[in-house]
């Protein structure tokens, strides 16, 4: 009964966060989900209903690197996504941190994001 009322709860953050949350094809929104072995982030047109960049810790040329999903691995990844973004033209982003609290991995992601050339 605890997981699922914590389930819940976490949904209820999503939702409440998506609301006001919205990425444009000028601004598109960086979402971001962390699973216990990975990581998952991909720019989102919501106006088109269209994914404009993904990157995930699965991808072959991250996996060279033996990236995994802890604080490391979060900011490797966000740098490598920051470089995959700024060459497909994204520069400015909004974040949503998909109902997480912003520390640890998600920080982590989103400073590195940042020094990669991100703003938001």
């Amino acid at each position: 009964m605890k997981t699922a009322y914590k389930a819940k709860l976490l949904q209820n953050r999503k939702w409440r966060i998506r609301k006001k949350v919205t990425g444009t094809a000028v601004r598109p929104r960086l979402s971001v989900k962390f699973s216990g072995k990975h990581i998952y982030a991909q720019a989102v047109n919501d106006d088109a209903g269209s994914t404009l960049v993904f990157l995930s810790t699965l991808d072959p040329e991250v996996r060279k690197t033996k990236v995994k999903g802890n604080v490391s691995g979060a900011k490797t990844l966000a740098v490598a996504f920051a470089a995959k973004a700024k060459a497909a033209g994204i520069t400015s982003v909004v974040f949503d941190r998909n109902g997480r609290p912003y520390h640890g991995r998600v920080k982590t992601f989103a400073e590195a994001a940042r020094e990669g050339g991100l703003q938001f």
